[in-house]
């Protein structure tokens, strides 16, 4: 499979795929394609669908099966970066859950629940996220742009919760509450921060699809008065 991403800020994977090549999506994903594909809705099991349902994703994915040469496009719902990661065998990645957009056919998507209560409980990215493993590319949806890392071993990052797009699975996520009760009351950066320590490659995000919202909330007239 060959893929290109497109449209800025706006973005779209636009996937060129060959005859007997598979593409995956959550259902509704899809935003345009040849009439060259053959698609089939499955749930994977109940197992699955339960874990989808609780990661934020659809119940249901779409597998797309292309009958001859053809293009199919996958577009973002926020504006941001569509990133493109290449698993192997033995490799797996941690994200944010809603991230997927799709993946080939190798790539295996599952649950991943924070082992401590308060990662869950503090942290932006919740108590559940997406782990993916198997062989394949796959694309997620980032909100704003992309900054990425290589943590050395014991190498720490800390961040403002919910920014942590993605990391590898060597990597180790906490939370840390902020220390000193004017920096609590007058930082303005909230009471708990993201600490993730390598090694491995970590994914920021700008902009936050929840923080945007509650700035956008503050401009929102209320209607009860």
């Amino acid at each position: 499979m060959q893929y290109e991403i497109i449209g800025g800020n706006l973005p779209a994977v636009l996937c060129r795929l060959t005859r007997g090549e598979k593409i995956i999506c959550e259902a509704g994903g899809m935003s345009w394609m040849d009439g060259v594909f053959k698609m089939e809705t499955t749930g994977g099991g109940a197992g699955k669908m339960f874990g989808r349902m609780f990661s934020g994703e659809s119940l249901f994915t779409n597998t797309y099966t292309a009958q001859q040469d053809g293009e199919i496009a996958f577009a973002s719902c926020f504006p941001g970066e569509i990133l493109a990661i290449n698993l192997t065998p033995g490799k797996s990645i941690i994200a944010q859950k809603k991230a997927f957009l799709a993946s080939e056919a190798g790539v295996e998507m599952s649950v991943y629940f924070q082992k401590k209560f308060g990662k869950g409980l503090f942290g932006g990215e919740g108590f559940i996220m997406e782990k993916f493993t198997g062989s394949g590319l796959v694309f997620l949806e980032v909100d704003g742009s992309i900054k990425e890392y290589t943590l050395a071993p014991g190498e720490k990052k800390v961040m403002e919760t919910g920014h942590l797009v993605m990391m590898d699975d060597t990597c180790q996520m906490d939370i840390e509450r902020i220390s000193g009760v004017k920096n609590v009351l007058f930082g303005g950066e909230g009471l708990f921060n993201t600490v993730v320590t390598g090694p491995g490659r970590i994914v920021i995000q700008t902009m936050p699809m929840a923080k945007t919202a509650g700035v956008i909330a503050q401009y929102i007239p209320n209607q009860s008065n």
